[in-house]
């Protein structure tokens, strides 16, 4: 079932999932907001964020989770270009016993996409989530669109299929991540990202579908101001959007 909450901290649907992602704007503190009020709800065993790699993920230890500025010093947070940290800890606090994973890709592994190709960037399992296949001359085009659309139009045409592969590469990273903690922890898992990598159509749920079909995958994407998320999810929330500079000035 598909449903839109316009209530920016409406609850968590009753029925239980495997793996639960929840999407996001990454500056809306807003949707920050519902994803800590989902995960109290949830009490997921473990938590998968796209904004910690899997070293990162290693350095949260129960005793730095329960300090926002011990723990923030040791992610390195603020060197890491992400939004506040105050808008994150209260994720890691409303679930403080779940195990962190990390499904972040390094800026390195994500430059290798374009000197090795992206099922040998991310190394084996590939073909498990579908990184040796193709995509659909139609998917392929809407993908590089929006790539250039989040750019800003910025970017060479030519670039734009490199771009859509390091995309494919992250959700396959966050697809493994939410696996491997489903299989380490028995679940419920709760995933931390991007609309963009939660988008059922072809984001982490499709991935896992295609690797593990058995798993139950639940969906949130998070518009603003009324304006639904690119893509298909179980469920919509909507926040206002808040104040910022025109993100397409960096590229004039």
């Amino acid at each position: 079932m598909r449903w839109a909450c316009a209530l920016a901290l409406c609850a968590a649907p009753v029925a239980a999932q495997d793996i639960w992602v929840l999407g996001e704007v990454h500056d809306n503190p807003a949707h920050h907001a519902v994803q800590a009020t989902r995960v109290a709800g949830i009490a997921p065993k473990a938590l998968v964020f796209e904004m910690l790699t899997p070293i990162d993920a290693a350095k949260v230890t129960l005793e730095l989770r329960d300090d926002a500025t011990a723990l923030a010093a040791a992610l390195n947070w603020q060197g890491n270009g992400w939004p506040s940290f105050s808008d994150y800890y209260p994720i890691f606090a409303a679930a403080p016993e779940a195990a962190i994973f990390g499904a972040g890709v390094p800026r390195e592994e994500a430059r290798d996409v374009a000197k090795v190709g992206i099922a040998a960037a991310f190394g084996e399992g590939a073909q498990a989530f579908g990184l040796t296949e193709p995509l659909s001359g139609e998917e392929q085009s809407a993908r590089e669109q929006l790539q250039g659309d989040a750019h800003c139009g910025a970017l060479p045409p030519e670039m734009l299929p490199l771009m859509v592969d390091i995309q494919r590469l992250r959700d396959a990273s966050l697809a493994r991540s939410a696996l491997d903690a489903m299989a380490q922890t028995g679940g419920p898992v709760a995933v931390i990202t991007g609309n963009g990598h939660a988008r059922s159509d072809w984001g982490i749920p499709a991935l896992i579908g295609w690797s593990n079909p058995a798993v139950s995958v639940y969906t949130l994407g998070q518009g603003e101001d009324g304006t639904p998320p690119d893509g298909v999810f179980d469920e919509v929330a909507y926040a206002p959007a808040p104040e910022r500079s025109d993100p397409c000035e960096v590229f004039r």
